[in-house]
């Protein structure tokens, strides 16, 4: 089966000419005849908070297999379903939810859990609960790091005390710590990264902003060669200066997150974050104090973005595919090359998602 595009994205390369399928895998690239759009990669999304009318925190295993499959028919094929801040036990019931749902999806491949808190700072709180957040704690850690889902990332604040220790931690457990919902200075964001954070949760968003003689945590991690940026571009969260500004600066290290919530493919209305009751209205979702509460747009309007704004094809694929399946050690998710399987997105000239193939099959 050939799928008729002019070019593909094959191994972080730009390859003119058609693909091939056979038996669920890619057999050829680069064949000549005439074609239209690309093939790009599954996506992937490291920060799904719901999706098509499921919250992660409350759904039910089939529901979360509903979620999977949505994403995949929007092109992400791999995913880590994340959690807002709550109390320990409902953070425990849906990572053994999640745990649950592993095994029983044909849609979008759940790589792990992202905990979101709920060790952030008060005074960054964003759209999470001020009610669920707490301190380091390591015996918390502990049980939500044995809930019978594996967590891939936590997103944390490291100012707060005891931060380092909740650090280490989670470095020796193979967790990706992602600072995030922080009031860090520079010089404390700079000793998580030395103590093993490898990255930022939806940079310049609930944090620290950034000034010429107070960085904070954006201008440390924009200096830092080891740490990978994840950014929103979802048309709301970032100007389109901001989005230019961290990619020229992280170039090989910036990746973009959906921040997708319960209400995304929806349209207006009234949803839920978690807890909190949010109102969506004209591509924005907001608490009742207007604060920001995720987003509703597919990770792909963010890849339209990056392309329009000018950031070449190539690097803005990777930025939603290679450089966050590398983040959280999944060099096989996201990928497109010869023999692999065809686990793969056919964007049209405008960028839009026209095909999605899982394993060779059409979603």
């Amino acid at each position: 089966m050939r799928l008729g595009v002019a070019a593909a994205v094959v191994e972080g390369a730009l390859v003119r000419g058609d693909v091939e399928v056979a038996d669920g895998t890619v057999a050829a690239v680069g064949l000549a005849g005439s074609g239209v759009g690309l093939a790009i990669p599954g996506l992937v999304d490291l920060q799904v908070n719901g999706y098509a009318g499921v919250d992660v925190l409350s759904a039910e295993p089939g529901e979360l297999v509903e979620l999977g499959r949505a994403l995949a028919r929007d092109g992400v094929l791999a995913y880590q379903p994340t959690l807002v801040s709550a109390a320990p036990e409902a953070l425990r019931d849906a990572l053994a939810t999640i745990g649950q749902a592993l095994a029983l999806g044909d849609g979008a491949t759940i790589l792990g859990a992202h905990l979101e808190g709920p060790f952030l700072s008060p005074a960054r709180a964003g759209a999470h609960p001020p009610e669920a957040l707490r301190g380091p704690d390591l015996d918390v850690l502990a049980s939500l790091l044995a809930s019978g889902c594996p967590v891939t990332t936590v997103t944390l604040a490291p100012e707060l005390d005891e931060a380092a220790d909740l650090i280490d931690a989670l470095v020796r457990a193979g967790v990706l710590v992602s600072l995030g919902h922080t009031d860090a200075t520079a010089a404390q964001a700079h000793a998580a990264f030395d103590h093993g954070a490898r990255a930022v949760t939806h940079l310049y968003n609930a944090m620290r902003p950034f000034a010429h003689r107070d960085p904070g945590v954006v201008g440390a991690a924009l200096t830092r060669a080891d740490v990978t940026v994840t950014l929103i571009a979802d048309g709301v969260h970032v100007a389109p200066e901001a989005l230019l500004l961290a990619w020229r600066a992280a170039r090989g290290r910036f990746a973009l997150v959906s921040d997708a919530i319960a209400a995304t493919g929806l349209g207006d209305g009234t949803s839920r974050l978690g807890a909190a009751e949010v109102t969506v209205a004209h591509g924005e979702s907001r608490l009742r104090d207007g604060t920001l509460a995720g987003a509703v747009r597919p990770l792909a309007w963010g890849l339209r973005t990056l392309v329009e704004l000018g950031v070449p094809i190539v690097e803005a694929v990777d930025a939603v595919t290679r450089t966050p399946a590398a983040l959280v050690g999944r060099p096989d998710a996201g990928r497109l090359a010869l023999g692999a399987p065809a686990s793969l997105v056919v964007l049209d000239d405008a960028f839009a998602v026209r095909r999605v193939l899982v394993a060779g099959r059409a979603v």
